[in-house]
């Protein structure tokens, strides 16, 4: 944590002035902690959009996904790839949407479920994909 120290040595600043001063140091440290919060949640979705499209396209991993899935993961991927290059400048908000778009894709996917004639265990008639 920084700590900001003004001093009025000569007498050259007002009490206004350095209040305005403190003023503007308490704004622009609001303003610098939701900057580092938005980066957080930018890279986040960065980091799993990157991920999740090396998963896929990994022959060991990849080979799990049904291929009608695969399809539509690598294209959701792509299409917030895309949206990140040309969108880095957006709210915090809407980089939190994305993830949760993408998210809403490419978890059941993955995971999919395929009811079937199983036997034996909980996840009987359930052939649940997980990604090393």
């Amino acid at each position: 944590m920084h700590k900001i120290t003004i001093t009025n040595n000569k007498g050259r600043l007002s009490k206004e002035e350095i209040e305005k001063m403190v003023q503007e140091a308490v704004t622009h440290k609001s303003e610098e902690e939701e900057h580092k919060k938005k980066n957080v949640v930018k890279n986040a979705l960065e980091n799993y959009a990157y991920n999740m499209r090396n998963a896929i396209n990994n022959e060991k991993n990849g080979a799990k996904i049904p291929w009608a899935n695969k399809r539509k993961i690598k294209a959701a991927l792509e299409h917030e790839i895309r949206w990140l290059d040309a969108n880095q400048l957006a709210k915090m908000e809407e980089f939190e949407d994305k993830m949760k778009e993408l998210e809403g894709i490419c978890n059941p996917k993955i995971a999919k479920k395929h009811h079937g004639a199983g036997a034996g265990g909980s996840d009987a008639g359930h052939n649940i994909v997980e990604l090393d």
